[in-house]
């Protein structure tokens, strides 16, 4: 593999200085990969602190968790890859410092890598419970194929799994555990999952989902301690004083954008690095992709902070072609993500925050599990989700930047074609 040597790299002997990634994950690897596409030649320096080469991460609360999915395939090349495209692959390797006066990255080990233009895709890390026992061996949290893999290991028939936090990846986890026969809990401060990201009336269609595969849902709770057995958890204390028992507990209450290298160098930092469209920071040799990015986004007149796949897959396009010079890389695409969980397939294209929205409209009946939902404001069609409807992402996604007003009665009549909206 490319690049093992820690000393510096830089411009010294005569050598151009190269761009440097911090962040060896899938926006670090396919920025690597955009910028040998856009005819760069210079020097590439991907550094990470994992030890495994990029890797992609939604299938590690899905197919890889589920046992469906091999290891192999859940990394963005091949291992050879790098040497083919002269790309210096550090992993393993922590990053200390940025300079942006010295045009300088710092490692732990105190090597130094000179850049003359610099991509931070660092992505984010999983909120931790800030509870009483929280520390204990059994308590699992998913951001890395290291922390599946404890959990895939934890998922056996009988189990008693509890897990925290009704969101995308406590979900997935808890249909994974169902399939393999595990007994699942999952505990929800808020009425219903998804709330914030769906609204209510979506929501109760993965509540009604869980429930009818035999997740014991229970909403409106606080969890005051993880108690435990000898250093090992055992289960969940309530503030009502009642204890759910548990082999394991998984944490999924949320991530933070890993913005303190960013922070620490001066950058721009609020709920992410702040970029313009073209996904550059506040110093203009530094860029920034993926979750960590709080992007300007031209369509929406706002910055914002998308933690899913897509972004990581195609903001470094953007970012690689806008670091060599190319002013029309902007980064306008429409945010986009998808789950499956037991039989329930689903896309959702679009933006919409909490309570931004008047109206959602349904294309089929959601207690069939077969429909297209949209969300509106002012007859405008914010953003639209298909269940296990297939094919329909793109009119959605036209819909969406058309930003045109539509009728709602057509947009609910599955006779009349999205395209003629």
């Amino acid at each position: 593999m490319a690049g093992t040597d820690t000393g510096s790299t830089g411009a010294s002997g005569g050598r151009e200085r190269p761009v440097v990634i911090v962040g060896a994950s899938l926006g670090g690897a396919k920025a690597a990969e955009a910028l040998r596409e856009a005819g760069y030649r210079g020097g590439i320096v991907l550094i990470g602190e994992e030890h495994e080469r990029p890797y992609e991460r939604p299938p590690l609360s899905k197919g890889y968790l589920l046992g469906k999915t091999p290891r192999e395939k859940i990394y963005v090349h091949p291992p050879q890859w790098y040497a083919e495209h002269d790309v210096t692959l550090r992993l393993g390797t922590a990053v200390a410092a940025i300079d942006p006066a010295g045009h300088t990255v710092t490692l732990a080990d105190n090597g130094r890598v000179e850049y003359a233009k610099l991509l931070l895709t660092t992505g984010s890390v999983p909120r931790r419970l800030p509870v009483p026992g929280a520390d204990q061996d059994g308590v699992l949290y998913l951001r890395r194929v290291e922390d599946s893999d404890r959990i895939k290991a934890a998922l056996r028939p009988g189990a008693r799994i509890a897990v925290i936090g009704a969101g995308w990846i406590g979900l997935e986890v808890a249909a994974a555990a169902r399939e393999a026969g595990a007994e699942v809990t999952v505990l929800e401060a808020l009425e219903l999952p998804l709330l914030r990201v769906l609204g209510r009336e979506v929501a109760q269609v993965f509540a009604d989902l869980h429930r009818e595969h035999g997740v014991d849902l229970r909403f409106g709770v606080k969890v005051a301690e993880l108690t435990g057995e000898g250093g090992t958890v055992s289960g969940v204390k309530l503030a009502d004083g009642t204890t759910v028992a548990a082999d394991a507990v998984v944490v999924g209450i949320g991530i933070a954008p890993a913005t303190g290298l960013a922070e620490a160098a001066g950058l721009e930092v609020d709920n992410g690095i702040r970029t313009d469209r073209h996904l550059r920071t506040s110093d203009p040799d530094v860029y920034a992709a993926g979750d960590v990015a709080n992007a300007y986004h031209p369509l929406f007149d706002r910055h914002i902070r998308v933690e899913h796949w897509a972004n990581a897959l195609n903001q470094p396009q953007t970012a690689a072609r806008a670091l060599l010079g190319q002013p029309d890389a902007v980064y306008d695409r429409i945010p986009y993500f998808f789950t499956d969980q037991y039989d329930l397939g689903m896309e959702y294209v679009g933006y919409v925050e909490p309570d931004g929205y008047d109206q959602v409209v349904f294309r089929g009946d959601p207690a069939t599990r077969e429909f297209i939902a949209f969300w509106l404001s002012d007859g405008r069609v914010l953003a639209g989700m298909n269940v296990n409807v297939w094919d329909v992402t793109d009119p959605i996604r036209e819909l969406v930047r058309s930003g045109r007003v539509v009728d709602v009665k057509e947009l609910a009549d599955p006779d009349v074609p999205l395209d003629a909206l």
